[in-house]
């Protein structure tokens, strides 16, 4: 028995370059071929060996795929959800949305209807139910695969009874027929210029249909800000991320279609999240 040391040792060695954590990435890939979890496995590292299982896992990170895919789940804010190819692997900058909802729902009546629109994992929803307790959500997404990934995590997350997804695609006609109203709208749109190089860990795993919108990433707003009538309750009030550039054209849509706008950046200062409403700005 000689520990975990040199296993780790040599795997953060073989991630130096591909990974931005190759400690971080090679302790959770090991923790997941010993079938423990991370923190217990650091505690135990002196009197446990690295399986053989480790190298197949290791080889697949430094082949580009995620840790995520690979392991598969993904933390986002206090959850853990199972994440395949299917579904975007939810993001940290994404958390900015819930924060922009508690903030705003924080003085008022809190949230009874919620939709999150292309749930993906269900994360924003499921992060969005654990928030608001006494709420109910409907996520859509065109991705049957994607709406059975979202069904297993609120099942495992025990929310499978405030929580409803369907099978909905916004373009095609006819789409949000008896979705709404909504108190909150949560929106994690593609957003992606079609002719962006993503990373090749991003563009070999990752659903393109999740994250390219366009000649200049902005086909979906383009539908769903002008459509937010159809089903947000007139009080209502919808929060959709964005990318690091497309604050005023988002905005702009968002004016044409009547609504008040208030844009609000990430923990990194990044532009992040717009939020439309109908009511009196505060």
């Amino acid at each position: 028995m000689t520990g975990l040391a040199p296993a780790l040792r040599e795997a953060t060695a073989a991630l130096e370059g591909i990974s931005s954590t190759p400690r971080l990435d090679a302790e959770l890939l090991l923790a997941h071929a010993l079938g423990m979890d991370r923190s217990a496995m650091l505690l135990q590292q002196h009197d446990l060996s690295a399986p053989e299982s480790y190298a197949d896992l290791l080889a697949r990170r430094v082949a580009d795929e995620p840790v995520a895919y690979i392991i598969g789940v993904q933390a986002f804010l206090d959850l853990e959800l199972c994440v395949t190819p299917d579904v975007l692997i939810p993001r940290a900058d994404s958390e900015a949305l819930l924060e922009a909802a508690m903030d705003w729902f924080g003085a008022k009546d809190r949230p009874m209807r919620i939709a999150d629109l292309g749930t993906g994992s269900g994360a924003l929803l499921l992060a969005a139910l654990s928030i608001f307790p006494d709420a109910v959500a409907i996520g859509i997404d065109a991705s049957a695969g994607a709406l059975k990934v979202a069904r297993d995590n609120a099942q495992r997350l025990r929310c499978a009874d405030r929580a409803r997804f369907e099978l909905r695609d916004w373009t095609k006609a006819g789409w949000s027929e008896g979705l709404g109203p909504f108190d909150l709208i949560l929106c994690n749109p593609p957003y992606i210029e079609d002719s962006f190089l993503l990373a090749p860990m991003v563009s070999a795993h990752e659903p393109h249909s999740a994250l390219f919108a366009g000649a200049d990433g902005l086909n979906d707003y383009r539908i769903l800000i002008p459509s937010l009538r159809d089903y947000l309750h007139p009080g209502g009030v919808a929060f959709f991320e964005i990318g690091y550039n497309q604050a005023d054209s988002v905005r702009a849509l968002g004016a044409e279609a009547g609504y008040l706008t208030e844009l609000r950046h990430d923990l990194a200062g990044n532009p992040r999240v717009i939020r439309f409403s109908l009511g009196i700005e505060e």
